[in-house]
């Protein structure tokens, strides 16, 4: 927890930049991920605007505050220590326009929802996203992707703000999108928004597919628990869920955290789990694997913030 007193400037600078109910002090982030795991963050900011999002970014540069960037919290584990300085939330953020055969998204906006408005639309080419849980920014930083599709596919652009607060638009190839990645998180990056380009289809068919992988994601994965999604990459000429199956992992469990015995890709929150139990699941299935099989499995969850003291 921070001494709040010591801090009084930063609060009263941050709401100048935007109003009172946008800055939370030790808020905890367990109220703001996936998983339901993470300790405080100093402040907590949700902007309303882009110019906001520029001016808090560069206020914390002037006051050589850490700022760290938390998205919609749903690839995601939080360290039990939570997070110093000035954590950005962008989840004010959800406007979703069309034009034609373009969807402008805003980064706080979920890939689902997105999706949704293409198939009101007759648009297709995100029918793939509509079980991605991320927010657009989230699925840009990782070019998200399921039942083959992914970002890439179809975007355009994107506006962005980069670390010294400056407004930059960039075409999809500047983004250097790969299975799973991308060069955001190195150029420090903040999604503001993206363009997709989509393809004039019908509505009963677009409708049935999209369905098809509701119906597979609700059956195979375990909604019913607090989760990261997908924890592991796929390895090459592999499946990280069958290996871990194949390793005799699932349904082990550290502490509240558990293997799902649904889906063995998918590591659950099952009984009110710290962040330090479910790291150090991830860690155990990873040395298993690597011992039986001499796979290394490599995460697709970001773990970040600080460990307990």
């Amino acid at each position: 927890m921070i001494r709040v007193a010591e801090y009084r400037h930063l609060y009263e600078k941050l709401t100048e930049v935007t109003p009172p109910k946008n800055v939370m002090v030790d808020e905890p982030l367990r109220n703001h991920t996936y998983t339901r795991l993470g300790g405080k963050a100093d402040f907590l900011v949700t902007p309303e605007t882009y110019e906001q999002v520029q001016e808090i970014v560069k206020l914390a540069n002037h006051q050589e505050v850490k700022f760290t960037l938390l998205g919609n919290g749903s690839n995601l584990i939080v360290k039990d220590g939570g997070i110093r300085g000035i954590v950005m939330n962008l989840k004010k953020l959800t406007a979703i326009r069309i034009d034609e055969t373009s969807i402008v998204a805003q980064s706080g906006a979920r890939i689902i929802d997105v999706s949704r408005e293409a198939l009101k639309e007759e648009l297709s080419g995100l029918e793939f996203a509509c079980g991605i849980p991320g927010s657009v920014g989230g699925a840009l930083f990782m070019n998200a992707g399921a039942y083959g599709g992914e970002i890439k596919d179809v975007l355009v652009s994107t506006k962005v703000v980069d670390r010294n607060g400056e407004l930059l638009t960039l075409t999809a190839e500047e983004l250097d999108l790969d299975y799973r990645t991308s060069n955001i998180p190195d150029n420090g990056y903040i999604v503001l928004e993206a363009t997709f380009s989509l393809e004039k289809g019908e509505y009963k068919a677009i409708k049935a597919i999209m369905d098809d992988l509701t119906f597979k994601r609700e059956s195979k994965q375990p909604l019913e628990y607090p989760s990261c999604g997908s924890v592991f990459k796929r390895p090459p000429g592999y499946f990280a869920g069958k290996l871990i199956q194949d390793s005799d992992l699932q349904g082990q469990q550290i502490g509240g955290a558990q293997v799902s015995e649904k889906h063995a890709g998918f590591i659950v929150n099952k009984s009110e789990a710290t962040a330090s139990e479910y790291i150090d699941l991830i860690h155990h299935v990873q040395a298993t694997v690597k011992d039986k099989f001499g796979v290394t499995l490599e995460r697709e969850v970001k773990i970040i913030g600080e460990d307990l003291n």
